[in-house]
């Protein structure tokens, strides 16, 4: 039986090219997508560094900008990016890993703001803080959720969301005032901690401010 080896080089040949194809606009999607992340936390930094200035210097008068949208928006445009990053298996990766570790840095600045404008600005966002690891089954629909949520409530919502085994001592620090321990996921609503994955209408019940917002919008389009 005589083989055409011929062939199957060219087979060979063709079949490696296309892997190899394959894994070099993968590696350049991730790449383009890690800066794409860097582009955003940049400009998160930006706005969190003019809120405070802004309200340092104006006081009372910079509530209107103090609690800016588009830092939340932002905010929960990295969070998303970064659990693309995590659902492809790039959670691990050096480069995201250091994104997440910068991202839970700007979240917990811009909760610390939020938070010091209380007593000055009453009506400042509603807090949810939301715990999570990559070890935990219903995490990954407690996540989607509070994105639900954060989507359609962005004008009075902020979900800051933090990896509980992610090595920075201030996320540690912030479970540890709020004792956020296992079953995860863990939310902290209203100064406490609930285990345990909560339905939409859980955390509405828990933020009757949630409902009225939408009864408010529905009747508005009627």
């Amino acid at each position: 039986m005589n083989i055409n080896w011929r062939k199957y080089a060219v087979s060979f040949i063709f079949t490696a090219a296309i892997v190899i194809t394959a894994l070099l606009i993968s590696s350049w999607i991730d790449s383009r997508r890690v800066d794409e992340l860097r582009n955003i936390q940049d400009s998160i930094s930006i706005n969190l560094l003019s809120a405070d200035m802004q309200f340092n210097l104006l006081k009372d008068a910079a509530c209107g900008d103090l609690f800016n949208s588009a830092i939340g928006e932002e905010l929960g445009n990295l969070s998303d990016k970064l659990s693309y990053m995590e659902s492809i298996g790039k959670g691990g990766d050096p480069s995201v890993v250091t994104l997440k570790k910068y991202y839970s840095l700007l979240e917990i600045r811009d909760y610390l703001l939020s938070n010091s404008a209380a007593s000055k600005c009453p009506k400042r966002p509603i807090t949810i803080l939301y715990f999570y690891r990559s070890d935990c089954p219903d995490c990954d629909r407690q996540g989607q959720v509070l994105t639900y949520l954060r989507q359609h409530h962005a004008d009075i919502l902020r979900v800051y969301s933090f990896d509980h085994g992610l090595d920075v001592s201030a996320v540690r620090t912030l479970a540890n005032i709020y004792k956020v321990a296992s079953p995860f996921p863990a939310v902290v609503i209203k100064g406490k901690t609930l285990n345990g994955f909560h339905s939409i209408e859980d955390i509405q019940k828990l933020l009757p401010e949630l409902m009225a917002t939408t009864t408010a919008a529905t009747s508005t389009k009627k």
